[in-house]
């Protein structure tokens, strides 16, 4: 039996080549990937005619470990393996008794228990889960991150993604990997048969002009050009259905891209190599530049200044002031652009 933790990649290359362990205990913040991984090892564990019979999905609240255990003792029927998974697996009354069948496992059965966040690992039933059981903890990934995943799934799907429009994905859904997958969707199905994302593409799915969006706006800021920031944000404003999520969707977008620039501040100070400047922001390393275009215009102290201003204005359109949306970022523009 397989111990330790595992990565995602490890399990679905075991899934793939049939290499099933009796018990599996998945737990992680980040319930994206714990549902992947959920689905993934049924679809490779049992085909589609198989399930009726071999396939219990419990709930932890709503059984009890008796019952649960009288179904993972079980033997299949017309299959190889049956899979019993435990959804809420923390909410199970017994549950401690998981771990002398964890012990002794049926061998014609894989049992997925699934907590739905990170449980007390020092204390039983978790601990000796980790220590019987193929265990895997997914966490939240950090926005260096993002962009990689972005690529890995969308080449999953047999497309292609351009560094710059995963940078560009990115940055406007963040690290929500429920949400980046439901847009990579929408992506794939808008450029159909030509296979490959391009940055226009995620302009155009999110409903952006290509000529006014943050990421012109986000350049026009680095430059300190107050005047054309305006014009463009006025435009994004105008086209806009909801303008207070434009709002806010800009500040988000310009809070990030002043917290990278503070992280490079400190990475000259430390005379880190260009390409580890770009692995310390978390982009490809041709994008560096840009950045340090914007650091030889803006000062350490200005660079705080920004965060500042933008945590304000976030306050304010989030409901700490009566002042319209065009106003609160008119005013945060001519800080920015100091």
């Amino acid at each position: 039996m397989a111990k330790g933790g595992l990565s995602l990649k490890e399990l679905e290359t075991r899934f793939g080549s049939g290499n099933f362990d009796p018990v599996y205990f998945i737990f992680g913040e980040e319930q994206y990937l714990v549902e992947q991984v959920q689905r993934r090892l049924v679809d490779a564990a049992l085909q589609e005619h198989e399930r009726d019979f071999n396939l219990d999905i419990v709930y932890g609240p709503e059984v009890d470990s008796q019952s649960v255990l009288a179904l993972c003792a079980s033997f299949p029927v017309m299959a190889e393996r049956r899979v019993v998974v435990v959804r809420q697996f923390e909410k199970l009354n017994g549950s401690e008794r998981f771990v002398a069948y964890a012990q002794q496992p049926n061998p014609t059965a894989i049992v997925i228990l699934v907590c739905s966040s990170k449980p007390n690992l020092t204390r039983n039933p978790y601990r000796g889960l980790k220590t019987h059981a193929t265990w895997a903890e997914f966490k939240p990934l950090y926005d260096r991150e993002i962009p990689g995943w972005i690529d890995q799934h969308v080449r999953e799907k047999g497309f292609e993604i351009e560094p710059d429009a995963a940078q560009m994905l990115a940055q406007l859904t963040g690290t929500n990997l429920r949400s980046l997958s439901a847009e990579i969707e929408k992506l794939v199905t808008y450029v159909g048969d030509r296979r490959s994302i391009k940055k226009e593409d995620v302009l155009d799915v999110g409903g952006f002009s290509r000529e006014y969006n943050v990421f012109e706006l986000q350049k026009i800021i680095a430059a300190g050009r107050y005047a054309e920031s305006v014009t463009v944000m006025d435009h994004m404003l105008q086209l806009s259905s909801n303008r207070r999520s434009t709002a806010l969707m800009v500040i988000a977008v310009l809070a990030k891209y002043f917290v990278r620039l503070r992280k490079l501040v400190e990475a000259q100070r430390q005379r880190v190599s260009e390409k580890g400047m770009a692995e310390r922001i978390g982009v490809p390393v041709y994008f560096i530049k840009e950045y340090l275009s914007a650091l030889r215009r803006l000062s350490p102290q200005q660079v705080e200044s920004a965060l500042g201003a933008l945590l304000a204005a976030d306050f304010e359109i989030k409901g700490g002031s009566y002042r319209e949306e065009g106003l609160i970022l008119t005013l945060l523009l001519r800080r920015l652009t100091q």
